[in-house]
């Protein structure tokens, strides 16, 4: 995998010509920047820029006065490339209010490639599709053990809306040690693009280090292929990126969330 080619290809679907990730969404171009917008229980946010130093301050500003101006958004994320520029963009977004999350490394990987990597789950886990909000809750709870307290009710309201609206756009999965939950996962099919997004994998504390991240990862990826997809994306996490190494993945750049509270 050429990295540099695959960087632009990657920009160029999935940022400055992204597609909404749910029905209820809608993906604007204001001057420079590619945002999306929707209600309030779905992802808003800034998806790429072509700033420079000349007119960054003002395109923050005017993103935030119109984020500020709708009444069912609480808060907006600037998703900040390393590539992205100008160079200061990080230090401009936090000067306006913004506050960094956890930088993470955009990680792609040819979807066949990881098809065929035999990744067995432990004896006495199975895969389950959620396809119900019965199956939405406890997604949640496994986002609310194996991340932070409080990250579950957010990943709930998104499934619920996208499942109702849009089942095919996505495919969830849990990881069940009979009646227990122990992993979560979802894969956005993001329609138009050769990319499709994995997401969660989060594993609760006591089934860490039995190889179930890994397994998700490898049936999604058999997943994609049917769908037609070319290549896999993850923002890992200092955890999984090693993982994801070994499977044949490729770290292409880092990104930072810039989270903006509105109110």
């Amino acid at each position: 995998m050429d990295m540099e080619t695959t960087l632009a290809h990657f920009d160029r679907q999935m940022r400055r010509e992204a597609r909404p990730d749910h029905a209820l969404a809608r993906v604007e171009r204001v001057g420079d920047v590619v945002r999306q917008v929707g209600p309030g229980e779905l992802w808003n946010g800034v998806l790429w820029s072509g700033l420079d130093a000349a007119g960054a301050d003002e395109a923050i500003a005017r993103q935030v006065a119109e984020y500020g101006a709708r009444p069912d958004v609480e808060s907006f994320e600037w998703k900040l490339y390393s590539h992205d520029q100008p160079a200061d963009l990080g230090v401009r977004l936090t000067a306006a209010g913004f506050a960094a999350e956890d930088t993470e490394a955009l990680m792609v990987a040819e979807a066949a490639v990881v098809a065929r990597i035999a990744a067995p789950l432990p004896d006495g886990v199975e895969l389950v599709t959620v396809a119900d909000a019965a199956g939405v809750d406890l997604v949640a709870a496994v986002h609310d053990e194996a991340f932070a307290v409080g990250t579950g009710p957010r990943i709930k309201a998104r499934l619920l809306a996208q499942l109702e609206v849009a089942p095919e756009s996505l495919q969830v999965l849990l990881a069940m040690a009979g009646d227990r939950p122990v992993c979560a996962a979802r894969m956005d099919f993001n329609e138009g693009t050769d990319f499709a997004g994995l997401w969660g994998g989060g594993t609760v504390a006591e089934w860490r280090g039995r190889g179930i991240y890994r397994a998700l990862v490898a049936h999604r990826a058999r997943v994609a292929v049917e769908r037609g997809y070319r290549y896999l994306f993850v923002d890992a996490s200092d955890q999984s990126r090693p993982i994801l190494a070994r499977l044949g993945f490729a770290q292409l750049a880092t990104t930072t969330p810039y989270e903006y509270r509105v109110r």
